[in-house]
């Protein structure tokens, strides 16, 4: 239920095995249905399912990706809009096998292929919770795929590709707050969904997971634990602070992090985000693939960022990029600024953003932004200048990649 998890083409060869749980009698007891309320809360399911300005859980959300716009459906118990009529076997199905209750294949813009790995007894939980909602008549507006994109049938041909259905194993070598970060991680969470690079297809690049990767017109950095893009220079504590608050001394949650903060991270007990934490500081590191700097900026390019920065950026993020504290995140040695590709740079200068608004830290300080104020040319020095000094190594960036963020942001992607 989160993010353009990217989508889906064509072939249509190789349904994957499908896996229909035999029918139990489920616990609806109030302790069941709490339950199921934080396990949605954890998948992040209302950040999807609920439009701007629309009730919650019932869907038509558009969710931009790479091949068009699908709308996310309604998850109340509606009966005729939503899934009032689903059985549980029926839930299962979708969250486990990628299926609608007639049979036809949903979209990876849902992620089953993470909530694949979540047990049954979970799945069913989460049910119980859902079926308590108000029920919402709200219809879907149809997907805007091209054909034959707009077949479902073609689905079939990816997961025969991509899809591997099967429930999340523990390790029996790790710990149990390890077994729970990976859970977490790779499943309720489908972290990897934004966080990993996918092909041409859609489908994650498996020997590149978690490496940073594009979800609905934003760059997700890297989670893998290096230093510059990735975490490596983040503490256990830190994550788990940014997780909870949606800021630390190191970053501030923007964009569509900040939406994952204030729907679903900052509803997790300290135990789970510190098994997160945990498993993501375990990972491995980057295959060598350094995501620092290969090209040399052109002083020129520097020089102008340079003057842009003093002008339009120093009141705020300060002379020597260390921001300031607990209210404008730091520049220097910022993993954001190391992104080894610079979209969400991009759009945060262009578009501005909000951070995210916890209990703890309720300011949401927000980022103003610069489309009618700079150039495309100035967007691309200054994140020229600021990617090249105050302790940071990444790459320039071209005018015409600001440009081409400035397009995108204007047809709405």
């Amino acid at each position: 239920m989160r993010r353009a998890h990217c989508l889906i083409v064509a072939g249509l060869l190789g349904v994957a095995g499908l896996s229909i749980a035999a029918s139990v009698p489920r616990d609806t007891s109030h302790a069941e249905i709490m339950r199921g309320r934080y396990l949605v809360a954890a998948g992040d399911c209302a950040a999807c399912h609920t439009a701007d300005g629309g009730k919650a859980f019932a869907g038509d959300r558009p969710i931009p990706t790479p091949f068009g716009t699908i709308y996310s459906s309604n998850i109340t118990p509606d009966k005729d809009t939503g899934i009032g009529t689903w059985s549980d076997d029926d839930f299962w199905r979708a969250m486990h096998d990628g299926l609608r209750p007639n049979g036809d294949h949903l979209y990876p813009a849902f992620p089953y292929p993470w909530y694949t790995r979540l047990t049954h007894d979970d799945v069913l939980a989460m049910k119980a919770y859902l079926d308590t909602l108000p029920p919402v008549r709200q219809t879907v507006r149809a997907r805007e795929l091209p054909w034959p994109l707009s077949w479902r049938a073609s689905v079939a041909g990816w997961n025969g590709l991509f899809f591997k259905p099967g429930e999340f194993a523990s390790d029996p070598a790790r710990s149990a707050e390890w077994n729970r970060g990976a859970y977490l991680v790779e499943g309720l969470g489908h972290c990897g969904a934004c966080h990993s690079p996918k092909n041409l297809l859609g489908g994650v690049k498996r020997g590149e997971r978690f490496e940073g990767g594009m979800g609905e017109g934003w760059f997700a950095t890297s989670l893998r634990p290096t230093e510059g893009e990735g975490l490596g220079k983040w503490s256990v504590a830190e994550i788990v602070e940014y997780l909870k608050t949606g800021a630390n001394d190191r970053a501030r949650a923007m964009g569509p992090m900040a939406e994952v903060v204030e729907h679903s991270t900052r509803y997790l007990s300290d135990g789970d985000l510190h098994a997160i934490a945990v498993y993501l500081k375990d990972l491995p590191g980057d295959n060598g693939r350094a995501k620092t700097q290969t090209a040399s900026a052109d002083a020129d390019a520097l020089n102008r960022g340079r003057l842009v920065y003093v002008d339009q950026c120093a009141g705020c993020h300060m002379e020597k990029g260390e921001g300031l504290a607990n209210v404008f995140p730091p520049i220097k040695e910022n993993t954001g600024v190391h992104a080894s590709d610079p979209t969400s740079l991009a759009r945060i200068v262009l578009e501005g953003a909000h951070s995210a608004k916890t209990p703890q830290k309720p300011e949401g300080f927000a980022m103003p932004g610069f489309a009618d104020k700079l150039s495309d040319q100035d967007i691309a020095d200054v994140l020229t200048y600021i990617r090249a000094n105050f302790g940071n190594r990444a790459n320039p960036v071209a005018a015409s990649k600001v440009a081409d963020v400035r397009k995108s942001i204007a047809h709405g992607q």
